[in-house]
């Protein structure tokens, strides 16, 4: 739905100073908003990636003040690939985010995961076609480990909260990443289980990416729709389907959310998250343009300067 405030102010740059916001929240397909959010404003943001999905809604949750972005737009008028992920994770880094909750509608590839489900991924395995998923390249290379792409002590916490909720929830296990925005084949569905995978979504794995290079926590709470269309009582996927799940699916992922950013309060950073690239950075200082640190300075400057 699309928000009912006015914006007020202009488009917060990129270079501008931190907002006080540690935690960020990505809305999936059926989660545009979250009502619980207080004094609450747009916050439009530029970036030197462009224009991320829409205005972050910034405002105060359980406490804490946090960002929240609907992935898909308003209205949901952005498909999986025209997604602008490093606009969207940067956007939350000249916030001043920390750590995302990032929630994602998923096809089961399991039949003991059914629809209206959570799971909270801990590996993904990449099917997308040439989407950028970098800040780095224009003379300044760094590999990041990815080896554990989701943080544990977020996910640790989002598994708890989903439990305290009431939600059938499921800890662990692998988020193939598809291209879309079409839904699978028979034949790649049942691919995809053969290999052991557990869900199937269009969006989850460049965030994950993205917000590791940016050294920002990074968690999916992926909310089970569908069974793809392997099952042999659910062998079509229909937008009708994932549609009536995910009006469902949306109610639980506020409350979950909500109940996380709760428990956040009391678990302190304490993983390596937030030194991702401290032995990731290749390129001797010297030679970087300054166009690029100038481009990358929130998110590499403290190790460039």
């Amino acid at each position: 739905m699309p928000f009912d405030f006015d914006v007020t102010q202009p488009p917060r740059s990129a270079h501008e100073s931190p907002m006080t916001v540690e935690i960020g929240i990505i809305g999936g397909s059926g989660l545009y908003e979250m009502p619980e959010l207080g004094d609450r404003e747009e916050v439009p943001v530029e970036t030197p990636f462009g224009p991320p999905s829409g205005p972050y809604v910034v405002g105060t949750l359980a406490g804490l003040r946090v960002a929240f972005l609907a992935r898909h737009g308003a209205g949901h008028r952005l498909l999986p690939s025209e997604l602008n992920f490093r606009a969207n994770i940067y956007g939350f880094k000249t916030l001043g985010v920390q750590q995302i909750l990032s929630a994602s509608a998923v096809g089961s590839l399991k039949e003991e995961y059914k629809p209206l489900d959570l799971v909270i991924p801990d590996q993904f395995l990449d099917r997308t076609k040439g989407r950028i998923s970098t800040f780095f390249g224009e003379g300044l290379v760094a590999h990041v480990t990815f080896a554990h792409p989701i943080c544990d002590r977020l996910a640790n916490v989002a598994y708890d909260a989903a439990r305290a909720v009431g939600v059938t929830t499921h800890r662990g296990g692998t988020y193939v990443c598809m291209e879309g925005p079409q839904f699978s084949t028979r034949a790649e569905s049942l691919l995809y289980r053969s290999w052991g995978m557990d869900v199937i979504g269009m969006t989850n794995l460049q965030e994950a990416k993205l917000a590791r290079e940016a050294e920002i926590c990074y968690v999916t709470i992926a909310l089970v729709t569908d069974y793809d269309c392997w099952h042999p009582e659910h062998d079509a996927v229909t937008v009708d389907i994932v549609v009536a799940n995910l009006l469902e699916n949306a109610r639980v992922a506020q409350q979950v959310i909500a109940d996380a950013v709760r428990r956040l309060a009391n678990h302190p950073r304490t993983c390596s998250c937030g030194t991702a690239l401290a032995s990731a950075i290749i390129t001797q200082p010297a030679a970087v343009p300054a166009e690029t640190k100038a481009k990358l300075a929130p998110i590499v400057g403290k190790y460039l300067d």
